[in-house]
């Protein structure tokens, strides 16, 4: 597929111009509305582009420590850094409480 056959593939959800940028190395980390686009529209999959592009690791590779690669979660709403800081300080909260009453 040429990039402009791509753009209307996604619905123009994904400009060739933007492509262009990614094939290019000038966007190394496509946002996660932009690879779901293009996951559909190239009909692979959508967790492989999101590991390759970094938000998430390999549960091969991955330690009981490690984030659960679900960055993309609320990946539709486009939340800021402090939207997701405040929601990742929100998710403390709840587990701290559940830690508290559950004496395991």
């Amino acid at each position: 597929m040429t990039l402009r056959e791509v753009e209307e593939a996604t619905n123009r959800q994904v400009s060739n111009a933007y492509l262009s940028q990614i094939e290019n190395d000038r966007i190394g980390k496509p946002s996660p509305n932009i690879l779901h686009s293009l996951a559909e529209t190239y009909a692979i999959s959508f967790e492989n582009l999101m590991e390759k592009a970094g938000y998430l690791m390999s549960t091969t590779r991955r330690s009981d420590d490690d984030r659960h690669g679900r960055v993309a979660t609320f990946a539709e709403y486009n939340l800021t850094e402090d939207e997701e800081s405040e929601l990742l300080q929100y998710l403390q909260f709840i587990r701290s409480r559940r830690q508290a009453h559950d004496p395991t």
